[in-house]
Protein backbone atom coordinates (compact mmCIF):
# COMPACT_ATOMS: atom_id res chain seq x y z
CA UNK A 1 0.00 0.00 0.00
CA UNK A 2 1.15 3.56 -1.16
CA UNK A 3 1.68 5.93 2.22
CA UNK A 4 3.21 9.47 2.19
CA UNK A 5 6.66 8.86 3.72
CA UNK A 6 6.28 11.88 6.27
CA UNK A 7 4.19 9.30 8.49
CA UNK A 8 6.22 6.05 8.16
CA UNK A 9 7.65 5.80 11.79
CA UNK A 10 6.09 8.76 12.69
CA UNK A 11 2.21 9.55 14.49
CA UNK A 12 0.34 7.05 12.13
CA UNK A 13 0.76 3.76 10.88
CA UNK A 14 -0.41 5.16 7.61
CA UNK A 15 -1.40 8.29 5.31
CA UNK A 16 -3.58 9.18 2.75
CA UNK A 17 -3.92 7.20 -0.35
CA UNK A 18 -4.65 8.71 -3.55
CA UNK A 19 -7.77 10.79 -4.30
CA UNK A 20 -8.66 10.77 -0.06
CA UNK A 21 -9.36 14.26 1.15
CA UNK A 22 -5.86 16.07 1.75
CA UNK A 23 -7.11 17.41 5.50
CA UNK A 24 -6.49 21.06 4.25
CA UNK A 25 -7.59 24.42 2.18
CA UNK A 26 -5.62 25.65 -0.71
CA UNK A 27 -6.31 29.02 0.02
CA UNK A 28 -8.40 29.66 3.82
CA UNK A 29 -9.96 32.90 4.74
CA UNK A 30 -7.84 33.17 7.75
CA UNK A 31 -5.53 31.01 9.74
CA UNK A 32 -6.96 31.31 13.85
CA UNK A 33 -3.99 30.52 16.14
CA UNK A 34 -5.92 29.03 19.28
CA UNK A 35 -9.31 28.28 20.93
CA UNK A 36 -9.80 31.29 23.03
CA UNK A 37 -12.39 29.94 25.48
CA UNK A 38 -16.03 28.36 25.61
CA UNK A 39 -19.53 29.42 26.38
CA UNK A 40 -21.72 27.44 28.28
CA UNK A 41 -25.73 27.95 29.83
CA UNK A 42 -26.20 26.77 32.94
CA UNK A 43 -29.56 27.30 35.40
CA UNK A 44 -26.91 27.03 38.35
CA UNK A 45 -23.96 29.36 38.29
CA UNK A 46 -23.19 28.33 41.80
CA UNK A 47 -22.87 24.46 41.46
CA UNK A 48 -21.07 25.36 38.26
CA UNK A 49 -18.47 27.16 40.13
CA UNK A 50 -17.80 24.73 42.89
CA UNK A 51 -17.39 21.81 40.39
CA UNK A 52 -14.91 24.05 38.46
CA UNK A 53 -13.12 24.86 41.79
CA UNK A 54 -12.92 21.36 42.50
CA UNK A 55 -11.53 20.48 38.39
CA UNK A 56 -8.86 22.81 38.61
CA UNK A 57 -10.63 26.29 37.48
CA UNK A 58 -9.73 29.89 39.19
CA UNK A 59 -12.69 32.46 39.26
CA UNK A 60 -11.95 35.47 37.14
CA UNK A 61 -14.98 37.32 36.61
CA UNK A 62 -18.47 36.66 38.40
CA UNK A 63 -21.89 38.45 38.33
CA UNK A 64 -25.35 37.23 38.86
CA UNK A 65 -25.04 36.26 35.55
CA UNK A 66 -21.89 35.20 34.23
CA UNK A 67 -18.97 33.18 35.31
CA UNK A 68 -15.63 33.49 34.04
CA UNK A 69 -12.82 30.42 34.47
CA UNK A 70 -9.25 30.50 34.06
CA UNK A 71 -6.48 28.29 33.86
CA UNK A 72 -2.89 29.56 35.67
CA UNK A 73 -1.45 30.96 32.23
CA UNK A 74 -1.87 33.87 31.11
CA UNK A 75 -4.39 34.84 28.23
CA UNK A 76 -8.22 35.00 28.05
CA UNK A 77 -10.72 32.90 30.29
CA UNK A 78 -10.97 29.28 29.56
CA UNK A 79 -14.63 28.88 30.00
CA UNK A 80 -17.52 31.41 30.33
CA UNK A 81 -20.71 30.27 31.67
CA UNK A 82 -23.73 32.35 31.37
CA UNK A 83 -27.03 31.83 33.30
CA UNK A 84 -30.12 30.15 31.56
CA UNK A 85 -32.71 28.13 31.61
CA UNK A 86 -31.07 24.61 30.92
CA UNK A 87 -27.69 23.53 30.35
CA UNK A 88 -26.14 23.95 26.86
CA UNK A 89 -22.95 24.12 25.32
CA UNK A 90 -23.65 27.61 23.12
CA UNK A 91 -20.21 27.37 21.35
CA UNK A 92 -16.47 28.23 20.94
CA UNK A 93 -14.48 31.39 20.49
CA UNK A 94 -11.46 30.67 18.22
CA UNK A 95 -8.51 33.93 18.08
CA UNK A 96 -7.69 35.83 15.06
CA UNK A 97 -4.20 36.65 14.52
CA UNK A 98 -4.86 39.93 14.45
CA UNK A 99 -7.77 43.12 13.92
CA UNK A 100 -7.17 42.25 9.34
CA UNK A 101 -8.22 38.74 9.92
CA UNK A 102 -11.24 39.51 11.84
CA UNK A 103 -12.20 42.32 8.97
CA UNK A 104 -10.95 39.45 6.37
CA UNK A 105 -13.49 37.21 7.65
CA UNK A 106 -16.37 39.80 8.60
CA UNK A 107 -15.95 40.74 4.73
CA UNK A 108 -15.87 37.26 3.27
CA UNK A 109 -18.88 35.82 5.45
CA UNK A 110 -21.07 39.04 4.81
CA UNK A 111 -21.18 39.75 8.87
CA UNK A 112 -19.61 42.58 11.05
CA UNK A 113 -17.00 42.86 13.43
CA UNK A 114 -18.78 43.56 17.09
CA UNK A 115 -17.27 44.71 20.22
CA UNK A 116 -17.37 42.09 23.06
CA UNK A 117 -18.68 43.21 26.63
CA UNK A 118 -15.56 45.44 28.56
CA UNK A 119 -15.19 42.62 30.95
CA UNK A 120 -13.71 41.04 27.81
CA UNK A 121 -12.36 43.37 25.87
CA UNK A 122 -11.66 43.29 22.10
CA UNK A 123 -14.05 42.62 19.55
CA UNK A 124 -15.68 39.54 17.51
CA UNK A 125 -17.39 38.21 14.08
CA UNK A 126 -20.07 35.75 15.28
CA UNK A 127 -20.73 33.17 12.22
CA UNK A 128 -22.53 29.67 12.20
CA UNK A 129 -21.12 26.41 10.96
CA UNK A 130 -22.67 24.33 8.95
CA UNK A 131 -24.21 21.72 12.06
CA UNK A 132 -25.95 25.55 13.39
CA UNK A 133 -23.20 26.01 16.11
CA UNK A 134 -22.03 29.22 16.74
CA UNK A 135 -18.45 30.24 16.32
CA UNK A 136 -17.07 33.49 17.45
CA UNK A 137 -14.00 34.55 16.46
CA UNK A 138 -12.26 36.82 18.40
CA UNK A 139 -8.82 39.57 18.76
CA UNK A 140 -7.37 42.07 21.10
CA UNK A 141 -9.72 40.61 24.55
CA UNK A 142 -7.86 41.78 27.92
CA UNK A 143 -4.65 39.30 28.72
CA UNK A 144 -4.79 37.92 32.11
CA UNK A 145 -1.74 37.94 34.18
CA UNK A 146 -0.32 34.18 35.12
CA UNK A 147 -1.19 32.75 38.20
CA UNK A 148 1.07 30.24 40.15
CA UNK A 149 0.93 27.23 38.67
CA UNK A 150 1.73 23.65 40.24
CA UNK A 151 5.21 22.64 39.20
CA UNK A 152 6.08 19.71 37.38
CA UNK A 153 7.86 16.94 39.85
CA UNK A 154 10.96 16.14 39.68
CA UNK A 155 11.42 12.26 38.43
CA UNK A 156 14.41 9.78 38.88
CA UNK A 157 13.63 7.89 35.87
CA UNK A 158 15.67 6.39 32.82
CA UNK A 159 18.64 5.73 35.26
CA UNK A 160 19.16 9.25 35.56
CA UNK A 161 18.82 10.29 39.59
CA UNK A 162 17.67 13.95 39.55
CA UNK A 163 16.67 13.87 42.91
CA UNK A 164 18.37 12.69 46.01
CA UNK A 165 17.69 12.35 49.43
CA UNK A 166 14.42 13.69 48.87
CA UNK A 167 10.77 12.16 48.75
CA UNK A 168 7.84 12.52 46.37
CA UNK A 169 4.70 13.44 48.19
CA UNK A 170 2.16 15.06 45.84
CA UNK A 171 -0.96 17.05 47.85
CA UNK A 172 -4.08 15.54 47.01
CA UNK A 173 -5.71 18.93 45.74
CA UNK A 174 -7.10 19.51 42.88
CA UNK A 175 -5.34 19.63 39.56
CA UNK A 176 -4.62 23.37 38.58
CA UNK A 177 -5.86 23.89 35.24
CA UNK A 178 -3.20 25.92 33.13
CA UNK A 179 -5.38 26.21 29.78
CA UNK A 180 -8.19 25.13 27.65
CA UNK A 181 -6.54 22.38 24.93
CA UNK A 182 -9.06 21.40 22.95
CA UNK A 183 -13.00 20.90 21.69
CA UNK A 184 -14.81 17.63 20.37
CA UNK A 185 -18.04 18.27 18.11
CA UNK A 186 -20.16 15.93 16.73
CA UNK A 187 -22.29 16.55 13.53
CA UNK A 188 -24.87 14.54 10.69
CA UNK A 189 -23.24 16.88 8.89
CA UNK A 190 -19.27 16.01 9.50
CA UNK A 191 -18.06 16.69 5.64
CA UNK A 192 -19.32 19.66 5.07
CA UNK A 193 -18.31 21.34 9.03
CA UNK A 194 -14.82 19.79 8.40
CA UNK A 195 -14.83 21.77 5.34
CA UNK A 196 -16.12 24.64 6.72
CA UNK A 197 -13.55 24.77 9.67
CA UNK A 198 -10.73 24.07 7.43
CA UNK A 199 -11.38 26.83 4.65
CA UNK A 200 -13.07 29.40 6.88
CA UNK A 201 -10.61 29.45 9.78
CA UNK A 202 -7.38 27.64 8.10
CA UNK A 203 -7.51 24.59 10.40
CA UNK A 204 -5.52 21.10 9.10
CA UNK A 205 -6.01 18.00 9.92
CA UNK A 206 -3.66 15.77 11.89
CA UNK A 207 -5.39 12.44 11.74
CA UNK A 208 -8.13 10.85 10.04
CA UNK A 209 -10.74 7.90 11.24
CA UNK A 210 -12.98 5.50 9.49
CA UNK A 211 -15.11 3.11 10.18
CA UNK A 212 -13.72 -0.02 9.20
CA UNK A 213 -14.64 -1.34 5.84
CA UNK A 214 -15.43 1.82 4.81
CA UNK A 215 -12.31 3.62 3.95
CA UNK A 216 -13.45 4.32 0.51
CA UNK A 217 -16.51 6.38 1.66
CA UNK A 218 -14.31 8.81 3.77
CA UNK A 219 -13.50 9.48 7.09
CA UNK A 220 -15.88 9.90 10.17
CA UNK A 221 -13.69 11.24 12.64
CA UNK A 222 -11.05 14.32 12.46
CA UNK A 223 -8.26 15.92 14.29
CA UNK A 224 -8.06 19.72 13.42
CA UNK A 225 -5.38 21.69 14.39
CA UNK A 226 -4.23 25.18 14.21
CA UNK A 227 -1.80 26.19 11.12
CA UNK A 228 1.11 28.16 13.14
CA UNK A 229 3.36 27.25 10.15
CA UNK A 230 6.97 26.43 11.85
CA UNK A 231 5.86 26.97 15.38
CA UNK A 232 4.72 23.60 16.82
CA UNK A 233 0.57 23.66 17.48
CA UNK A 234 -1.42 21.09 19.62
CA UNK A 235 -1.98 17.89 17.66
CA UNK A 236 -6.11 18.81 17.90
CA UNK A 237 -7.52 21.90 18.84
CA UNK A 238 -10.72 21.11 17.72
CA UNK A 239 -11.93 17.71 16.69
CA UNK A 240 -15.16 16.52 14.70
CA UNK A 241 -17.02 13.18 14.28
CA UNK A 242 -19.46 11.76 12.63
CA UNK A 243 -23.58 11.14 14.07
CA UNK A 244 -26.64 11.00 14.29
CA UNK A 245 -27.04 14.57 16.09
CA UNK A 246 -25.43 17.95 16.25
CA UNK A 247 -23.77 17.83 20.29
CA UNK A 248 -20.84 18.66 22.63
CA UNK A 249 -18.80 15.81 22.87
CA UNK A 250 -16.05 17.04 25.02
CA UNK A 251 -13.58 19.47 25.91
CA UNK A 252 -10.26 19.12 27.68
CA UNK A 253 -8.07 21.47 30.00
CA UNK A 254 -4.22 20.69 30.29
CA UNK A 255 -2.58 20.33 33.61
CA UNK A 256 1.03 20.37 34.55
CA UNK A 257 2.11 16.18 34.92
CA UNK A 258 0.77 12.76 35.70
CA UNK A 259 1.22 13.22 39.06
CA UNK A 260 -1.14 16.45 39.16
CA UNK A 261 -3.75 14.76 37.22
CA UNK A 262 -4.10 11.32 38.98
CA UNK A 263 -4.07 13.65 42.59
CA UNK A 264 -6.51 15.81 40.85
CA UNK A 265 -8.61 12.96 39.96
CA UNK A 266 -8.61 11.38 43.78
CA UNK A 267 -9.36 15.02 44.85
CA UNK A 268 -12.63 14.96 42.34
CA UNK A 269 -13.15 11.39 43.38
CA UNK A 270 -13.38 12.69 47.20
CA UNK A 271 -16.10 15.53 46.22
CA UNK A 272 -18.26 13.07 44.86
CA UNK A 273 -17.78 14.03 41.43
CA UNK A 274 -17.78 10.89 38.54
CA UNK A 275 -15.44 9.66 36.57
CA UNK A 276 -16.07 8.67 33.17
CA UNK A 277 -12.86 7.58 31.58
CA UNK A 278 -9.29 6.78 32.56
CA UNK A 279 -6.42 7.20 33.30
CA UNK A 280 -4.83 6.38 30.22
CA UNK A 281 -2.54 7.64 26.94
CA UNK A 282 -4.66 8.03 23.62
CA UNK A 283 -2.94 7.16 20.18
CA UNK A 284 -4.11 10.22 18.14
CA UNK A 285 -2.42 12.92 20.31
CA UNK A 286 -0.66 10.98 22.71
CA UNK A 287 -1.93 13.03 25.95
CA UNK A 288 -2.53 11.63 29.00
CA UNK A 289 -6.08 11.71 29.90
CA UNK A 290 -8.72 11.38 32.32
CA UNK A 291 -12.13 11.87 31.64
CA UNK A 292 -14.80 13.29 34.43
CA UNK A 293 -18.60 14.73 34.37
CA UNK A 294 -19.04 17.85 35.66
CA UNK A 295 -22.40 19.01 38.34
CA UNK A 296 -24.62 19.08 34.66
CA UNK A 297 -23.27 15.89 33.18
CA UNK A 298 -20.58 17.62 30.79
CA UNK A 299 -17.59 15.50 30.05
CA UNK A 300 -14.66 17.73 30.51
CA UNK A 301 -11.02 15.89 30.60
CA UNK A 302 -8.06 16.58 32.10
CA UNK A 303 -4.59 16.09 30.08
CA UNK A 304 -1.21 16.39 29.58
CA UNK A 305 1.63 15.49 27.84
CA UNK A 306 0.17 15.89 24.11
CA UNK A 307 1.64 16.39 20.95
CA UNK A 308 2.93 18.93 18.94
CA UNK A 309 3.13 19.29 15.60
CA UNK A 310 3.79 22.08 12.80
CA UNK A 311 2.33 22.78 9.40
CA UNK A 312 4.44 20.28 7.64
CA UNK A 313 2.92 16.99 8.89
CA UNK A 314 0.57 15.86 6.85
CA UNK A 315 -2.89 13.89 7.82
CA UNK A 316 -2.45 10.25 9.59
CA UNK A 317 -5.28 7.63 8.42
CA UNK A 318 -6.52 4.71 10.52
CA UNK A 319 -9.49 2.48 11.57
CA UNK A 320 -11.51 3.89 14.61
CA UNK A 321 -12.28 1.01 17.53
CA UNK A 322 -13.00 2.04 20.65
CA UNK A 323 -9.65 -0.35 21.61
CA UNK A 324 -7.72 2.33 19.47
CA UNK A 325 -8.55 4.96 21.52
CA UNK A 326 -5.80 4.26 23.99
CA UNK A 327 -2.29 3.08 24.03
CA UNK A 328 -2.39 1.99 28.06
CA UNK A 329 -5.42 2.30 30.37
CA UNK A 330 -8.92 0.69 30.88
CA UNK A 331 -11.07 -0.44 28.46
CA UNK A 332 -13.28 2.80 27.00
CA UNK A 333 -16.35 2.66 29.00
CA UNK A 334 -19.49 2.96 28.32
CA UNK A 335 -20.23 6.24 29.57
CA UNK A 336 -17.26 7.53 27.78
CA UNK A 337 -18.64 5.68 24.58
CA UNK A 338 -22.21 7.58 24.69
CA UNK A 339 -23.70 3.75 25.03
CA UNK A 340 -24.49 3.28 29.45
CA UNK A 341 -28.34 3.42 29.44
CA UNK A 342 -29.80 6.85 30.49
CA UNK A 343 -30.95 9.97 28.90
CA UNK A 344 -28.10 10.76 26.97
CA UNK A 345 -27.79 7.24 24.63
CA UNK A 346 -32.02 7.31 24.65
CA UNK A 347 -31.35 10.64 22.65
CA UNK A 348 -29.01 9.14 20.15
CA UNK A 349 -30.48 6.24 19.71
CA UNK A 350 -33.96 8.56 18.88
CA UNK A 351 -31.55 10.50 16.94
CA UNK A 352 -30.31 7.83 14.78
CA UNK A 353 -33.61 6.87 13.99
CA UNK A 354 -34.31 10.46 12.82
CA UNK A 355 -31.08 10.84 10.78
CA UNK A 356 -31.83 7.32 8.84
CA UNK A 357 -35.65 8.57 7.65
CA UNK A 358 -33.71 11.83 6.35
CA UNK A 359 -31.59 12.35 3.38
CA UNK A 360 -30.23 15.84 4.63
CA UNK A 361 -27.84 14.55 6.23
CA UNK A 362 -24.52 12.04 6.05
CA UNK A 363 -25.75 9.46 8.34
CA UNK A 364 -27.25 6.51 7.13
CA UNK A 365 -27.46 2.69 7.45
CA UNK A 366 -23.71 1.76 6.62
CA UNK A 367 -22.49 4.78 9.30
CA UNK A 368 -25.28 3.36 12.12
CA UNK A 369 -23.49 -0.13 10.76
CA UNK A 370 -19.72 1.23 11.50
CA UNK A 371 -20.74 3.40 14.81
CA UNK A 372 -22.31 0.52 16.34
CA UNK A 373 -18.95 -2.29 15.54
CA UNK A 374 -16.56 0.88 17.24
CA UNK A 375 -18.87 0.76 20.50
CA UNK A 376 -18.85 -3.11 20.28
CA UNK A 377 -15.11 -2.76 19.55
Amino acid sequence: MSTHHTHNDLHSEQGALPGEHPGRAANPVVKVRDLAWLEFEKPDLRGAESFARAFGFTTSHRDADELHLRGTLPGAPAVIVRRGSRSRFTGPAFLAADDADLLRLARHTGTTVTALPEHLGGRAVDLRDPTGVRVRVVTGCHQLPALPGQTPLTLNAGGRIARANATQRPPREPARVERLGHLVLQSPHYREALDWYLETLGLIVSDFLYYEGQRSQGPTMSFLRCDRGSEPADHHTLAMTLGPRARYVHSAYQVADLDALAAGGEFLEDAGYRRSWGIGRHVQGSQIFDYWRDDKGFLVEHFTDGDRFDSSLEPGWAPMTASGLAQWGPPATADFLGVRPGRESLAEARAALSALRRTDNEFDLARLRGLLKVASS
